[in-house]
């Protein structure tokens, strides 16, 4: 049995989507399933059983024989958060959790790590781990994945197989219920539909054009493609970036979702927030080299091309993946 945990969430309901297309149902649905917000995103696929989170662990203790393989997406995203008690429990010792379960019954783990743990982008974003120490994120979220990444290099016992994955900007399918943590183009598409503009963030750094800040924007089907090789193949050990391995634009963004909307440009440019605007970065983008390394050669989807099939596949229609 497959376990994938935050299967009921965005890049986790679209895994589940993609392991049903490979022919996979014996697969363990793990989240809080009391939000009734994402009940769409996993109704309809096929799986043996859920069980909620708080419960998970004491059911995957009883019987570990049970589970071949473990997909750790869940977590606390928001980066909003600043109660650091709130990412301790559910990014950083139910992961730990999770770990030391897998270590002792042999069991390999892909788990989610994010490129939020590279802080301002100061030291690069290469996924070289001997840098590791060098990063300095910015908010509790990212500190909380960055401290497991760190806990899991100086550990003697690991899985036989293990992958720790920087996601960086994903976007796509299933992400209705993430409210203001939704990607850009979900807010763009959004403000388009309702006032025929969207609203960037304006420059504070005058190496940067207003809108011509830069994040590596990633499809999520990109996403669980790479995890579905992960799964699939012999891959070393370690942590990995997953990104697009290109970096574009926030204007770049709003045009495509412009002309994906068949609608004229009209974008506003609005003073980035003071309570974020030392914590704002305004360059990322994944080295890819780690992966490629590995054998994985699929091109990642041109963010024209990605926003293209988003908007009018699935945010026009309100459909699911």
């Amino acid at each position: 049995m497959i376990v994938i945990t935050g299967s009921a969430g965005f890049i986790g309901s679209c895994l589940l989507s993609k392991f049903n297309a490979e022919g996979k149902r014996d697969i363990l649905l793990v989240d809080d399933f009391s939000k009734t917000i994402k009940e769409n995103n996993y109704l309809g696929k096929e799986f043996s059983i859920k069980i909620d989170r708080a419960e998970f662990l004491e059911w995957f203790r009883k019987d570990t024989s049970l589970v071949d393989y473990v997909i750790h997406i869940g977590a606390r995203t928001d980066t909003t958060e600043f109660d650091k008690t709130v990412f301790d429990e559910l990014n950083l010792n139910y992961t730990k959790a999770l770990w030391t379960l897998c270590a002792e019954s042999n069991i390999p783990l892909i788990y989610a790590s994010s490129a939020a743990t590279y802080g301002l982008g100061e030291h690069g974003y290469d996924d070289d781990e001997t840098k590791l120490n060098e990063l300095k994120p910015l908010n509790p979220y990212g500190d909380s994945k960055h401290d497991f990444d760190k806990w899991a290099l100086k550990q003697q016992k690991t899985p036989p197989s293990w992958q720790g994955l920087k996601f960086f900007n994903v976007y796509g399918p299933n992400e209705y219920h993430k409210g203001r943590m939704a990607s850009v183009i979900f807010h763009a598409f959004n403000q388009i539909k309702k006032t025929k503009q969207v609203k960037l963030f304006r420059s504070h750094d005058v190496n940067y054009k207003d809108g011509g800040q830069l994040r590596d924007f990633v499809y999520v089907k990109d996403v669980v493609d790479v995890i579905w090789f992960l799964y699939s193949n012999t891959v070393k050990s370690g942590i990995y970036n997953l990104g697009s391995g290109r970096a574009r634009t926030f204007y770049d963004l709003a045009t495509a979702t412009f002309n994906a909307l068949n609608c004229p440009i009209n974008i506003e440019f609005v003073d980035t927030p003071m309570d974020i605007r030392d914590k704002y970065q305004y360059f990322t983008e994944a080295n890819m080299k780690k992966l490629r390394a590995q054998g994985y050669t699929k091109e990642f989807t041109p963010l024209e091309e990605g926003v293209l099939d988003y908007v009018t596949n699935y945010l026009v229609s309100h459909k699911y993946m």
